[in-house]
Parts: C-alpha cells; structure tokens; sequence
C-alpha cells in the first residue's frame, strides 16, 4: 500500500497574482463561487508550463475578468515571491492533492479601461461579484490562511497604487 506524503514533502503550486487598481486607487476584489463565506479575492491562479509569470498574469486577469491586456498598464512586479500554505483540512483536497501551498509572483497593475470592460462571467466564471475595494480593507475581506500574504503584497505595492 502507498503511503500518502506528509504535506511538508509536498511543492508550492506555481502561482501568479494581480493587484488591479484603478484610477481611484481601489483594488479590484471576486468573490469566488466554490466559496460560501463571505471571502473575496484578487485575479490569481497557475503558471502553465513553458509561461512566464507576467503572461500567466495577464491571461488569468483576462479569464477571470473578461480585462484585456489593452485595459491594463503593469506597473510593478514583486521583488520576491510570496508563499503561503493551505490550512490542514484543504491538504490533499486541492490541486489534486499534489501541492501544500502556493508560491506566488504578484504584478501590480493600473486599470485604464471603463468598468463596463469588466465581465466576470468568463468562460469558467471563477467570481460570483465583483467589486473595488479600499486597500487597507483587503487583508480583513479574505480567507484567514492568505491574510498575511495579501497584507505583505499590499505593503510592497502601497506607494505604488
């Protein structure tokens, strides 16, 4: 019989993140589908293979939101990536079970279109709402597990927005 692996064996899923801000300063934030608590999020999700992290970056904000690359200027990428890992009772429930965690690469970008260029009902919606949101009230807005990360993302990225 094959033993599971300890969750510490397990990789980090390559991940990439956007910090979408718009002229107003506020943070573009989903409130995801699969998730029934109040839990909101910015654009993120895997790295394909053979893709580098900006145009993961960019396709992800683009399925996630319906933004094209036309409505978005990058304006910083994180000088470091963030890692977080997934509570315990998610271990083995996620990602087919294969990663503990996420590392990330974030990009901060500026959006430049209207928000009618917004449309999360993507081809595989990921959001049920959306909305802009002060950046000081993001860490509170999300799941416990990725409040450090999202507090850490927002100190990098704060003189910039």
């Amino acid at each position: 019989m094959a033993s599971t692996p300890n969750e510490r064996e397990l990789a980090y899923r390559p991940c990439v993140g956007i910090m979408l801000v718009n002229m107003n300063g506020q943070v573009f934030v989903g409130q995801r589908l699969d998730n029934v608590v109040e839990a909101w999020q910015m654009p993120q999700g895997g790295i394909d293979e053979g893709e580098d992290a900006k145009t993961a970056a960019l396709r992800e904000l683009r399925e996630e939101t319906g933004i094209g690359r036309e409505h978005v200027e990058i304006i910083a990428k994180a000088k470091d990536e963030h890692f977080y890992d997934l509570p315990p009772e998610l271990v083995g429930k996620l990602w087919g079970g294969k990663y503990r965690g996420q590392r990330q690469f974030w990009f901060l970008a500026r959006f430049i279109g209207d928000d009618s260029d917004i449309d999360i009902q993507t081809k595989d919606p990921e959001f049920r709402e959306w909305k802009w949101a002060a950046p000081e009230t993001l860490p509170d807005m999300i799941v416990p597990f990725k409040r450090k990360l999202y507090r850490d993302i927002l100190q990098e990225f704060r003189t910039l927005i």
